[in-house]
């Protein structure tokens, strides 16, 4: 009876030197890759929105809350919704829903009457999660201190927009077209110069934007947008998530789509606060997510929607930097980017 000889090392050596150099050794990293990418990808979602839990919500208070039957009710609001409530003192409702349409706070608690009563002002608009939340602590308070509450919603959603996730959906799809289309980009159209990739990648992000408002707004009613200012905040969003891949391209090339998607998907879509509130959000997530390209969307895009007027400087300032800071670096790195062309040869002087 034969036995097989043992694999000599020579022949290990030779057998995994022609692995390196197969098909097979990136298909093995990709298919290890993709397991834990879609473990990270349910572990980032489930962690930041399954759940979502107040901790510290920034509350104006007004009237007679220092009085013992205000102080009752607050005492018992925080109990019910098991967070802190960052109080901030106004001298009027009217200081105070200037506060929520500066987005400074979430809700405004009036207490009057030396405490024998209490209105209680959310804003749906500044987050639905929030909102609710508020909204479903109030009843059972009252009944435990016996203090009558009244509760008006200052900022609601529009009709077809219920629960305020429109938004979110639509900062969404600029995340994911932006860098997709700067990933075909880098496949069917490699010759691109620097400056032709660039310019490229915001032609998409123009079209695409308008697109995306087009249909959101013309086409399906879902939300009556302020058209011109949210298609620029969706190509702004688009642009600067496909210079992102660009910038990871130069530096990465085939493994740039993991930067690309652990930044903008894995991080900056669950904390971006579209779908949750940032008060509901873990804390370093929802102060993280604003700093990021799909927070600083979601961010620039709630303001115009429903709180136009009071548009901030620091969600444009976040994309156009992340905008700057991509280009800047692909720019000044183009050498080492796997595409362009050589330039076309000079033609011959005439004799």
């Amino acid at each position: 009876m034969s036995h097989t000889p043992e694999e000599s090392p020579a022949s290990r050596a030779a057998h995994w030197a022609a692995f390196k150099r197969s098909p097979f050794l990136p298909a093995t990293v990709l298919v290890l890759i993709l397991a834990a990418a879609a473990a990270l990808f349910a572990a980032a979602y489930t962690y930041a929105m399954a759940n979502p839990t107040p901790h510290n919500i920034p509350t104006a208070v007004t009237g007679q809350y220092e009085q013992p039957r205000g102080k009752e009710f607050l005492t018992g609001m925080e109990k019910a919704l098991d967070a802190e409530l960052d109080l901030r003192p106004y001298g009027s409702r009217a200081e105070a829903r200037e506060a929520i349409d500066e987005q400074r706070v979430y809700a405004v608690l009036d207490v009057a009457g030396d405490g024998r009563r209490v209105h209680l002002e959310v804003s749906s608009a500044s987050g639905f999660s929030v909102a609710e939340v508020f909204t479903q602590a109030a009843s059972p308070v009252s009944r435990a201190t016996g203090i009558p509450v009244t509760v008006e919603d200052l900022r609601p959603l529009q009709s077809g927009d219920p629960r305020g996730l429109t938004i979110f959906y639509i900062s969404l799809a600029a995340v994911i077209i932006g860098f997709v289309g700067a990933i075909q980009l880098s496949v069917h159209a490699r010759g691109l110069n620097p400056a032709e990739r660039i310019a490229c990648t915001a032609a998409y992000a123009l079209l695409g934007g308008f697109a995306v408002a087009a249909v959101v707004d013309w086409g399906l009613g879902a939300v009556d947008l302020p058209f011109v200012e949210s298609w620029l905040i969706l190509a702004l969003t688009m642009f600067a998530c496909g210079m992102v891949f660009t910038m990871f391209n130069t530096f990465f090339h085939r493994w740039s789509m993991i930067p690309t998607w652990g930044l903008l998907v894995l991080l900056g879509n669950p904390a971006s606060g579209g779908a949750v509130a940032p008060p509901l959000l873990p804390t370093v997530i929802g102060r993280l997510g604003q700093w990021l390209p799909p927070g600083a969307s979601v961010n620039a895009q709630h303001t115009a929607v429903y709180f136009q007027g009071h548009q901030h400087a620091f969600p444009f300032l976040v994309l156009g930097g992340w905008s700057v800071l991509a280009g800047g670096l692909f720019w000044f790195w183009r050498h080492r980017h796997p595409g362009g062309r050589e330039p076309a040869d000079a033609p011959a002087a005439p004799a």
